[in-house]
């Protein structure tokens, strides 16, 4: 305790560098609420959706911990990308172990996601599950082993079902490892600031930015609360209170809102294992960030590229909420192309850095 307590930070950081400390908090809310409703849920075939809504009807107060389990998730990954996107723009990747553990953390949160988005055993749970899983089979010389092995049969079925619950309950202890060993690197490298330069001026971090972090987080919980009492399934697909039938496809198939950019890639690309491909990058093209470490100072064509990225970012998720169809398909492509091509521009720009020194 002492060790976060007594930590230098530099006192031109604005609350931009709050997201950390609300991420914590929605990875306990989520460890505890999840913990909650795994007393209560039932992981079969049968008995999922029926557990599902035991919960809300049934349970003293189960309507409640359920839906800020599942609108927290939506909260968590709004606050995630805000955080990831600061990261970006103030290059962050500069420090090295620091970022690489903060996108593993990333990518075990989306797993996490997409195994409780399949639980509920609803429509859209059921058909997510089988298009996401179903991509597997594109993997050359392997695929097809390796969707039976996932599904545990030669279909979506219980056995997926079990297994991923399984998962959906133990990622989020390996997260939390994972978020202990990003603070550990913070403090080793101390936090970065608007200015890019040396801290300056530092002070501890309490009680400066303990009453700084907690005014956003009650700000944070103040919206959270008013989504759940008001509009607890404002972020549910209408599909998804239908129960799982593999004899019945719904008619526009789609992920939740925060893997609409990627789902919106995934649609982009014609070829399967293309797509697949495009899909990993999307996420994984994170890891190499930390090429395009050089100067802290962020020029103008810096800053303008990083707005084009987080653009086509919006665009794309706003392109996966529709149909495949003309023109979203060609506007998804030429995003898609954006996406990628701002991460290629800063990379060109730090090459030309490069030659110039």
């Amino acid at each position: 305790m002492k060790l976060l307590t007594h930590l230098a930070c530099p006192s031109n950081i604005s609350n931009f560098w709050g997201g950390g400390f609300i991420l914590g908090f929605c990875l306990v809310l989520q460890l505890i609420s999840g913990i909650f409703l795994s007393l209560f849920y039932s992981g079969g075939e049968i008995t999922a959706f029926a557990s599902t809504i035991a919960i809300t009807r049934d349970v003293s107060g189960g309507w409640l911990v359920q839906a800020l389990h599942a609108n927290g998730a939506s909260f968590f990954f709004f606050v995630i990308y805000m955080h990831i996107g600061r990261g970006i723009y103030y290059k962050s990747y500069n420090m090295f172990h620091t970022w690489m553990v903060g996108v593993t953390i990333f990518l075990a949160l989306m797993a996490t996601a997409f195994l409780g988005y399949v639980l509920p055993w609803g429509q859209m749970s059921f058909w997510a599950a089988q298009v996401i899983t179903g991509l597997c089979s594109a993997v050359p010389y392997v695929g097809s082993s390796l969707t039976i092995w996932l599904w545990g049969g030669f279909s979506v079925s219980d056995a997926t079902l079990i297994r991923f619950y399984g998962l959906h309950y133990l990622v989020p202890f390996l997260i939390a490892a994972l978020s202990l060993a990003h603070i550990f690197f913070l403090h080793e490298s101390w936090s970065n600031n608007p200015l890019g330069s040396a801290p300056l001026s530092p002070i501890v971090f309490q009680p400066y930015f303990t009453f700084k972090d907690m005014y956003l987080l009650l700000s944070f919980l103040a919206i959270l609360m008013f989504v759940c009492m008001f509009s607890p399934r404002m972020f549910v697909d209408p599909e998804n209170f239908i129960p799982a039938n593999p004899m019945v496809t719904p008619v526009h198939i789609q992920p939740e809102w925060y893997f609409l950019p990627m789902y919106a890639i995934l649609r982009s690309i014609p070829n399967k294992l293309g797509s697949v491909i495009g899909l990993v990058l999307s996420i994984a093209i994170l890891y190499v960030s930390p090429l395009m470490a050089g100067e802290k100072k962020n020029t103008l064509s810096r800053k303008m590229v990083f707005w084009w990225w987080v653009s086509a970012f919006v665009g794309l998720g706003v392109i996966g909420s529709k149909t495949v169809a003309s023109p979203f398909t060609e506007v998804g492509v030429c995003l898609s192309v954006i996406y990628f091509g701002a991460f290629f521009a800063l990379f060109w720009q730090r090459m030309e850095d490069l030659k110039s020194t």
